[in-house]
């Protein structure tokens, strides 16, 4: 939770441009104000306008009574410190930094082209710390059958405990859909379109976007919905498709549990290492592997905002271009 409190104004006012005109999430609006207050308290501390004397202690600064007087001298080389800073101090990885690299760009590009409240803008030439491609990790196909056959409440052995209708409709979902942990978790009984066999979600930005169910999923959500409590629900959650066994809906961290839980049962190895996120790879992967999927269709699925983002699937199969060349109809010639 954001404390205003804590903030100058000017970045308070930031943060509601962000959220209002910008329609930006409300998790990116907490990353914004984590992201900039830490930057403004570097400053103070290089500048010494603190007491504080080690860098340890940079984050217990006061920044509230910072004005755009201290804002108008920072420079890019201020920036570049702060970056040096995080990755000697913190040992951030370069998505960390691209991150905070982003935060602090829209950050001065509000105060000075927007706003016109600073002369100039010393993120202008702020360049993004360079990021080694890396193939997402996901489940094999073999893998992901095993997931579901543990996950299921059918399987011997392991169908006893509680819940365990809901968490197979969520381990479904995840691998067949690759919604994002918040879209599912944030999953209204009203989203779902049991007709036309399709849900809305909530991405990221506030974007609404369509995903079609297949059968397997339509099966799971109304085994589920056959046994969802119905009584004593809490009133913020009545519409919640999946409910904790406290009657509300669902947190991100229970999800979190149930799948790290059903990938050590299921015995995937290194299971410590998948998470919910996983799952999403996971089920792009497979779609694009074995369903033929265009890439433009998988984006639209994913809701991805820009293509490239999805094209990190093209080259997680090695096999597939390999095929790719064999089927080549010159290849016996």
């Amino acid at each position: 939770m954001i404390q205003s409190i804590d903030n100058p104004e000017f970045l308070n006012d930031f943060l509601s441009y962000s959220s209002t005109i910008l329609n930006k999430s409300a998790n990116t609006i907490k990353e914004y104000n984590y992201d900039i207050a830490h930057f403004l308290k570097f400053i103070k501390f290089k500048y010494k306008m603190t007491n504080i004397q080690e860098e340890k202690a940079i984050k217990t600064i006061v920044i509230n009574d910072m004005t755009l007087d201290t804002v108008k001298q920072i420079t890019l080389q201020d920036i570049h410190a702060f970056l040096g800073y995080l990755k000697s101090e913190y040992a951030s990885k370069p998505a960390t930094l691209a991150r905070k690299t982003a935060s602090i760009r829209v950050f001065f590009k509000y105060l000075c082209n927007k706003m016109k409240l600073i002369p100039m803008n010393p993120a202008q030439d702020l360049e993004s710390p360079k990021l080694g491609k890396r193939l997402p990790k996901y489940l094999t196909l073999d893998q992901s059958k095993t997931l579901l056959d543990t996950a299921s409440h059918d399987t011997k052995g392991h169908g006893n405990h509680n819940n365990s209708e809901r968490n197979f409709a969520i381990i479904t979902l995840l691998l067949n859909c690759g919604m994002r942990l918040s879209e599912l978790v944030g999953i209204n009984l009203s989203d779902i379109d049991f007709e036309n066999e399709k849900l809305t979600v909530i991405g990221k930005g506030n974007k609404e976007r369509t995903i079609y169910l297949n059968k397997a999923c339509m099966k799971a959500i109304h085994q589920y919905l056959e046994v969802r409590p119905h009584d004593a629900i809490k009133h913020n959650a009545k519409d919640a498709l999946f409910l904790s066994e406290q009657k509300k809906r669902i947190s991100n961290r229970t999800v979190q549990y149930i799948v790290k839980q059903e990938l050590k049962i299921a015995g995937i190895e290194k299971a410590d290492k998948y998470s919910v996120h996983k799952l999403r790879h996971t089920a792009a992967t497979l779609m694009y592997k074995y369903g033929n999927v265009d890439i433009r269709a998988l984006q639209e699925l994913l809701g991805h905002e820009s293509i490239s983002t999805t094209e990190i699937y093209t080259h997680v199969d090695n096999e597939q271009i390999r095929n790719a060349v064999e089927n080549n109809p010159l290849s016996n010639l």
